[in-house]
């Protein structure tokens, strides 16, 4: 989603870049990894590393041995990473050791978590990357208090609305919530991936139990996500009676998902992105975590932070009508990867 804008905006210019597109293999559904390559209409990776899953040192480390052969080869003026993931900080390191100026897009989030594994991506890959390309306001401001020299900061907007503009035409067209018998406000749309939410079968169990008190009048639709469906599995949640007005189905493609989204009433999640493509479409979010990476999409957006004691006051305040409208946010307007090819060029 956040690579697919950058390499057509590179590709408009063939006098300038050449973009080669590495796909690590961290994030390891096929199912999943091919839908989006498909949506996003960008072509199949030049390199693939298949790097795989594996403990966060075991998923770090085979991706630098992987990008150091590739930087080797290729020997890239630049290396552009994207996100939070392993394989982010993993390719920094691997170039910044290689003397390959790396460019960071989505530079300057931060949780103040440093329990997220993703906190430490982004402040490692932060601290040795050349262009801090940043998508909003409070990610500048975060950079500048570590000491990040503001010649090296660039607010170029979102990346993610970016992909959102690109398919909004087709998602408006398509009719993938109809294809799951659902009805435009008649369901939530709920997914959970996170480690400290989906690893502990006691507290996922919790989740949903409390998530079943509004089930009865109102559809909860579940993209599951491999991670999770390993946990639903060994605590019966996903054949267990309790829990029939809860539609688990496989996981969506982006296209998919964005028109289920686009028509539900509201959305739970986990996810950093969703934060960001709730508050663009103007959806109500509710973020099942105790921080989040993104808190302009609280000030200026849709979402809020929930916990499983609070979760029911603010669905209560969803369906009364009562959630705030949020606001359009400074350069998320589809053009950011135009700012970055800019930065770059």
């Amino acid at each position: 989603m956040k690579i697919a804008p950058i390499y057509r905006e590179l590709k408009k210019y063939p006098d300038a870049f050449s973009p080669t597109i590495v796909h690590t293999g961290q994030h390891y559904d096929k199912n999943m990894s091919d839908n989006f390559f498909r949506d996003l209409e960008i072509p199949e990776p030049d390199v693939y590393l298949g790097s795989g899953s594996g403990t966060h040192a075991e998923q770090t480390g085979r991706v630098m041995v992987g990008i150091e052969k590739v930087c080797m080869n290729e020997k890239p003026d630049w290396i552009v990473v994207v996100g939070d993931v392993n394989s982010t900080m993993a390719s920094a390191i691997a170039a910044s050791k290689l003397c390959i100026p790396v460019a960071h897009v989505e530079a300057g989030l931060r949780s103040g978590d440093k329990t997220m594994p993703e906190e430490i991506n982004r402040i490692v890959t932060d601290a040795i990357s050349n262009l801090l390309l940043t998508p909003s306001k409070d990610a500048d401001e975060n950079l500048l208090k570590e000491g990040h020299p503001r010649d090296r900061i660039n607010r170029v907007g979102n990346v993610m609305i970016d992909s959102l503009e690109f398919i909004k035409s087709k998602v408006l067209l398509a009719d993938s919530y109809r294809q799951l018998s659902l009805e435009p406000q008649g369901y939530a749309l709920m997914t959970l991936h996170r480690p400290s939410n989906v690893d502990n079968p006691e507290l996922l169990k919790q989740i949903f139990d409390k998530i079943i008190l509004f089930s009865e009048n109102l559809k909860i639709i579940f993209p599951v996500h491999p991670r999770t469906k390993l946990t639903l599995g060994k605590n019966g949640i996903l054949t267990h009676e309790k829990y029939k007005n809860i539609r688990f189905v496989d996981p969506l493609g982006y296209l998919d998902f964005i028109n289920v989204m686009m028509h539900s009433k509201f959305v739970i999640t986990d996810s950093g992105g969703i934060q960001e493509e709730t508050t663009y479409l103007g959806i109500p979010c509710l973020t099942l975590r105790n921080t989040t990476e993104r808190p302009v999409t609280i000030t200026e957006g849709t979402n809020e932070l929930v916990s499983i004691d609070t979760i029911d006051f603010f669905i209560n305040k969803i369906q009364q009508g009562l959630w705030k409208k949020g606001q359009m946010i400074e350069f998320w307007d589809g053009k950011a990867s135009a700012r970055i090819a800019e930065q770059l060029s």
